[in-house]
């Protein structure tokens, strides 16, 4: 039909430019037949109707359409309902209540009953709702800051002349305790356990305690805390550590994630999820970090330094609860959560890969697959949880390509559904730049959705499983978050794993009274970031640079 009616718009502005032309006869002489000569009238300033009309406008449309056919279905259906209501009147209900009383006095009592065994039966069963109460990330001390330079100057200490840095990384770094207690020259000396534990201690001790404060919450409220920390798990475990520190009760569910890489911090939110369904009137403690000063790598295989880049010192508190009387006061409401696991696969297991080079320096290897696997990951976490948040439009133009692909044998590209239209904010885990250009290509997205990674990237770094909060809090700091937004949280991380989380922002959040690790120079940003080379065929960004 639509191409019908192009058709026909064509037709018409041809024939109307046909009937515009000026005949001019021109007889030669004066004898014979005249010379016509077809003379195009003045060009008219019409519009393009062809450019004017967008596509993206008319795409939206259908899908307003769609997703209200239920309530354009109801409104006859009510209003027919509605007329033949208005000519019941009140004694025609009380007559009919005496028959139903009368003569089906057990059927009514044993409907009643039935309904109310239903309704009792469901609000038992159903999901508990989880909100998350608020969220807190560590902000380094200025003591723990160095500059570039200053990095590449200690760098040149290190065996070997061969240098990387990421150029998307900003011009201040955060790195680990014993940097900031002992200096710089820490990154080519001893990497003690007590140095570890002091940079641990000071981030999730720093992030928890600002929870803390902003929530009001006691230590002892807390009946669920779970830990995760990929690369750096001691005996007692960080989880026990903390239960050390804030004196948590005697039968906390405590649990300690290590080893499951960048994604660790969904993964660990699914599982206080799943707990909260079982712990009624709980709070529930999520702690993300990661540590640097035991996974420094201090060889010079390039696929192994690639870590020592992009890495930075971070943390994320995040306290949720499923407590109804905490939803007017928390920020977001757990809506879905969808985890992908392509561990089964060699090549998806190898390509992020801790092990020692040839000179038994311990480190974390990056495959220069890692881009097709992750790709491969987000496709199978999209086809779970597309049809749980994309609008019946999308969904159906997907089903339309597929069926036309599959079925018809019709040579077309497969239809990628906008996800624009089920979420207003995106916060995909800023693991390299490679990652987050590949991302914004293939799901269509727009700087704008792309700056809450692209900034914490920039200015923070991958600090791992925290990084998705870091996102997360610019743009609440930019004061992008209203009331009914949805946000996608996408991470990746070893196994190889992609997990998604989705939110719905129960109010509108002032940055001027929420305390944020951006908002001391939340003006300063975006920045433009510089241009990079990759150093696996456009599969990190990085560039190098020989001593």
């Amino acid at each position: 039909m639509v191409f019908l009616k192009f058709c026909e718009c064509k037709v018409l502005l041809l024939c109307s430019n046909m009937g515009n032309e000026k005949r001019v006869e021109n007889p030669e002489n004066g004898h014979g037949p005249a010379a016509v000569h077809v003379l195009p009238e003045k060009k008219r300033n019409l519009p393009n109707f062809f450019l004017s009309v967008k596509l993206k406008y008319v795409k939206l449309g259908y899908h307003y359409l769609v997703s209200n056919a239920m309530y354009l279905f109801l409104v006859p259906v009510i209003c027919t309902l509605l007329a033949h209501l208005s000519n019941v009147s009140v004694e025609n209900f009380t007559e009919l209540w005496n028959h139903l009383r009368l003569n089906h006095f057990l059927t009514v009592i044993l409907c009643s009953v039935s309904l109310a065994f239903a309704a009792t039966l469901y609000f038992m069963s159903r999901p508990r709702k989880v909100y998350l109460v608020d969220f807190a990330c560590y902000k380094p001390q200025p003591s723990q800051k160095c500059t570039k330079e200053r990095f590449m100057q200690v760098a040149k200490g290190l065996e070997g002349k061969l240098v990387i840095y990421a150029q998307d990384i900003g011009e201040i770094g955060v790195w680990p305790s014993d940097i900031r207690t002992q200096g710089l020259d820490a990154v080519a000396g001893e990497y003690s356990m007590a140095a570890a534990m002091d940079e641990t201690d000071v981030v999730i001790f720093g992030a928890i305690d600002d929870l803390l404060a902003k929530t009001g919450v006691r230590p002892r409220d807390i009946g669920i805390l779970v830990v995760n920390s990929s690369l750096f798990n001691p005996t007692p475990s960080l989880s026990a550590r903390i239960v050390n520190r804030y004196k948590l009760r005697g039968n906390i569910l405590s649990y300690n994630l290590g080893g499951m890489g960048c994604s660790a911090g969904l993964i660990s939110i699914d599982l206080a999820k799943s707990l909260l369904q079982v712990q009624p009137n709980s709070y529930a403690l999520v702690v993300s970090t990661e540590n640097l000063t035991r996974s420094w790598y201090r060889g010079n295989e390039r696929s192994m330094l690639v870590t020592n880049c992009l890495f930075r010192v971070g943390a994320a508190a995040v306290l949720l609860s499923n407590k109804f009387s905490d939803r007017r006061g928390s920020k977001y409401r757990l809506v879905h959560t969808a985890r992908t696991h392509k561990g089964a696969d060699d090549k998806c297991f190898n390509c992020v890969l801790q092990q020692e080079d040839d000179k038994q320096n311990v480190g974390l290897s990056l495959s220069k697959d890692l881009m097709a696997v992750a790709g491969e990951a987000l496709k199978i976490n999209i086809t779970t949880l597309g049809p749980l948040v994309l609008p019946v439009s999308e969904q159906l133009l997907f089903f339309v390509s597929l069926n036309a692909k599959k079925v018809f044998k019709m040579k077309i590209k497969p239809y990628i559904p906008d996800f624009k239209l089920a979420f207003e904010h995106f916060c995909i885990h800023a693991g390299g730049r490679g990652v987050l250009d590949e991302l914004e290509k293939n799901l269509k997205l727009t700087p704008w959705h792309m700056e809450p990674s692209r900034m914490t990237l920039y200015r923070f770094g991958n600090t791992s499983g925290s990084s998705l909060w870091y996102e997360l809090a610019y743009s609440e700091a930019k004061g992008r978050i209203r009331k009914g937004d949805r946000i996608w949280q996408i991470g990746f991380g070893s196994g190889f794993k992609c997990n998604s989380a989705v939110w719905d922002a129960i109010k509108t959040i002032n940055p001027a009274k929420d305390k944020n690790p951006w908002m001391d120079e939340i003006d300063e940003f975006p920045v433009q970031v510089p241009g990079t080379y990759s150093l696996f065929k456009s599969q990190y960004c990085l560039s190098c640079q020989h001593l």
